[in-house]
């Protein structure tokens, strides 16, 4: 009888994200309109930041208002779970549901997205990552405090060159009218802020009822605690992310898809992270480095698919998976 109402939890965490995921993405798109931004930018940006500032706020919480040790190691796991799961998991996810929706019909099997912001995105991810490792091995506060900085400003840099970016590289398809104004044709920016705080608000209660479910299973089955710190929890985090990606894919706006993914990427990679090197001693243990590690290669696998052969094989992208897999089986081995 406990695991069918964990099991209840699971579906209504799944209802209730769904739901704010489609009041959420709608309204994102109405901002990124009205601002005049293209898909890109949307995408990578404002979609990107939205979905992440809930969860951004553990590390903060955990690290600058902890009082314990544990706490910081919470902070430091969620800041270094959600780019190692973003990237080894939740690309190979979308992968093969691009591979899932062509076989129902819904659409092609190949993605259509602009190569180039990809390379920016993964580029960006790769070098601020690279340096937080870096720094990892050379316990100085004075260049811990020196790469925080540089990370900011990089990532300042990333948004300004997003925001010029005014190309839509052909794929502009109407949006459906605004949930919270359906009778406007241009609704105003209160009403679409107003539907986006809704939608976040939905997104963090459809992944606070997903840790919730996640968490008293695993205490049901006897599921490890590290694996469910590193591996369930995060998959809970990146929630929002998926659910938004998931449905723009569904929708043939596969820019908007994958832009949310690498653009929260680039965020998770460069702000979190230098909370980290500003609010810790960055001493992280060998499971900690090689989620990076492996962050890092995964990301450098997609830019060299871009590279080399001008697109992103979905087959080949769903391979990625195997990285998330093999640190699963080596955590459940140690």
């Amino acid at each position: 009888m406990t695991l069918l109402l964990y099991a209840l939890l699971f579906v209504a965490s799944v209802a209730v994200t769904l739901g704010a995921c489609a009041l959420f993405t709608n309204a994102v798109e109405w901002l990124g309109k009205r601002l005049n931004l293209s898909e890109g930018a949307v995408g990578s940006v404002l979609a990107a930041i939205g979905t992440t500032l809930p969860e951004t706020s553990i590390p903060i919480v955990a690290i600058f208002l902890g009082a314990t040790s544990e706490e910081t190691d919470v902070g430091l796991g969620a800041i270094l779970g959600a780019p190692f799961m973003l990237s080894t998991l939740v690309i190979p996810i979308l992968a093969l549901l691009l591979l899932v929706y062509a076989r129902m019909g819904k659409r092609g099997p190949t993605f259509h997205v602009k190569y180039k912001d990809l390379t920016l995105d993964l580029s960006c991810f790769a070098l601020a990552y690279t340096v937080a490792m870096g720094c990892a091995f050379i316990p100085s506060r004075t260049l811990h405090l020196v790469a925080a900085i540089g990370l900011l400003s990089l990532y300042a840099y990333y948004v300004k060159l997003k925001f010029s970016d005014t190309d839509e590289g052909g794929e502009s398809a109407d949006l459906d009218p605004l949930f919270f104004g359906r009778k406007s044709a241009v609704p105003p920016y209160a009403l679409i802020g107003l539907q986006a705080i809704a939608g976040l608000g939905g997104l963090a209660l459809g992944a606070h009822l997903f840790v919730t479910a996640a968490d008293s299973t695993a205490h049901v089955l006897g599921i490890s605690p590290l694996i469910l710190a590193l591996l369930i929890a995060p998959l809970a985090t990146e929630l929002p992310e998926m659910s938004n990606s998931f449905l723009w894919l569904y929708q043939k706006k596969d820019r908007l898809a994958v832009g949310n993914v690498t653009g929260a990427m680039v965020f998770q990679g460069t702000v979190p992270v230098s909370v980290g090197l500003l609010g810790t001693e960055w001493a992280l243990a060998p499971s900690a480095l090689l989620t990076m590690v492996l962050a890092v290669i995964a990301a450098g696998s997609l830019l060299l698919q871009a590279a080399w052969a001008g697109q992103w094989r979905p087959w080949l992208l769903s391979a990625g998976a195997v990285l998330y897999i093999g640190y699963a089986l080596y955590l459940y081995g140690g």
